[in-house]
């Protein structure tokens, strides 16, 4: 599923300007908070869903080759975690939804659990 979908789907905020964000497709998704689980599961080309609205949250998604980062529940994200995921060309999307009702409504869409076997 196209991340721009997911966008309008969830009524998100694009909050950096990446070179390729209308051409980024997602192939699973995983949800956390705690950035050491996001390590042990992630996978490249992943969402990663998360409360976690600090620098953390972007490192860990460069770092396991995450496609892209929602951020769910908070009111705003930190200009630095935007600007970190500018400089990593990460695209990173904000909607003021629950990690619950985010990662639902991607159930109903068919998007894959990261952790599924294939």
């Amino acid at each position: 599923m196209k991340l721009k979908e997911i966008t309008e789907l969830l009524k998100c905020k694009i909050l950096n300007d990446t070179e390729n964000f209308e051409d980024v497709v997602i192939e699973s998704v995983g949800a956390a908070d705690m950035m050491s689980d996001v390590l042990a599961f992630g996978q490249q080309n992943m969402l990663l869903v998360t409360g976690l609205n600090t620098p953390q949250s972007v490192r860990t998604a460069s770092l396991i080759g995450a496609a892209a980062v929602l951020i769910v529940r908070k009111k705003d994200v930190p200009e630095k975690t935007v600007l970190l995921a500018s400089e990593l060309d990460i695209p990173l999307i904000h909607s003021k939804v629950s990690l619950y009702k985010a990662c639902g409504e991607l159930y109903k869409v068919n998007l894959k659990d990261v952790l599924e076997e294939e």
